[in-house]
């Protein structure tokens, strides 16, 4: 089995929560909580799709570390 070749093949996955954040913050860095209200439920989403992804890739790392 070529792990490599495998883990080659998944796909590259666009997490929302990476630019949603450029959005929240004002240009000194801080965020802005007009924004983050306007935005909450994108927000609570993107979070949400973060957290899968993470849970997914814990998984996957799990099941790698399992085979050697």
């Amino acid at each position: 089995m070529d792990i490599i070749a495998i883990l080659e093949e998944v796909p590259e996955v666009y997490l929302r929560i990476i630019p949603l954040t450029w959005k929240l913050v004002r240009e000194d860095g801080t965020l802005d909580d007009e924004k983050i209200s306007f935005y909450q439920k994108e927000i609570e989403e993107a979070l949400g799709e973060a957290e899968s992804y993470a849970k997914a890739t814990a998984e996957a790392i799990r099941c790698l570390t399992t085979l050697f």
